[in-house]
């Protein structure tokens, strides 16, 4: 239920803007299971996605006596974004929403700024988003704490109270919620109750977006 009027909407990227929450997550795995680690793809999506890639790998590394090496990550970035290169695309019906989108609005994100530019690029919808950019990188403070959000919504000019988010993951909503924004979770059936659990309003479709706001 609406509760204030909204003036200014901050997405997140990966999984609302691009569909790329799942590549990246599988590239990880993948990478992991490299020294015998197992994880159920539901379970990752559902703890990582959102959140510091650092945390992330840290979990897995938890899961095994083989040190993973040095440059474990920087060989997740290269293989995910040569992975994006080929298959990420739009969220289907998102161009469609910022088309018609007359409020404020901006992409707020965990991933570093060039994983964010190039997955917008490689959509077509970096010109959306041209110097609306926020990652938590910049600031060093990753979902679910509330700071990403805070700080997109204070450089848009706007207190959280007059701002929505658009997530969808866990780390995103407790993040929106913490930060007393309003919350809207994009969600698939295997993530509505948990999404719903932490205070998201829950829509499936972005064709249902545009309502909402």
């Amino acid at each position: 239920m609406k509760t204030n009027k909204i003036r200014c909407v901050i997405f997140d990227c990966d999984g609302v803007l691009v569909d790329s929450e799942i590549i990246g997550i599988r590239v990880l795995l993948g990478l992991a299971a490299e020294y015998g680690v197992t994880m159920d793809e539901g379970e990752a999506v559902r703890f990582m996605s959102g959140r510091n890639l650092a945390e992330s790998v840290a979990a897995l590394q938890a899961l095994t006596d083989r040190p993973f090496a040095d440059d474990f990550i920087e060989q997740y970035r290269t293989r995910s974004y040569a992975l994006f290169e080929k298959e990420v695309k739009p969220v289907e019906g998102i161009r469609e929403v910022l088309e018609q989108l007359t409020l404020p609005f901006c992409v707020a994100s965990s991933g570093p700024v060039k994983k964010i530019e190039l997955n917008l690029r490689l959509t077509g919808l970096l010109p959306f988003f041209e110097g609306k950019i926020f990652s938590a990188y910049t600031i060093n403070s990753w979902k679910p704490d509330p700071g990403i959000f805070l700080h997109a919504a204070a450089t848009m000019g706007y207190p959280p109270a007059d701002c929505v988010v658009v997530e969808d993951s866990l780390a995103g909503i407790q993040a929106a919620k913490a930060g007393g924004f309003r919350a809207l979770g994009y969600a698939s059936e295997h993530s509505a109750g948990y999404l719903e659990a932490a205070g998201a309003e829950v829509f499936y479709s972005m064709k249902e977006l545009p309502r909402l706001l």
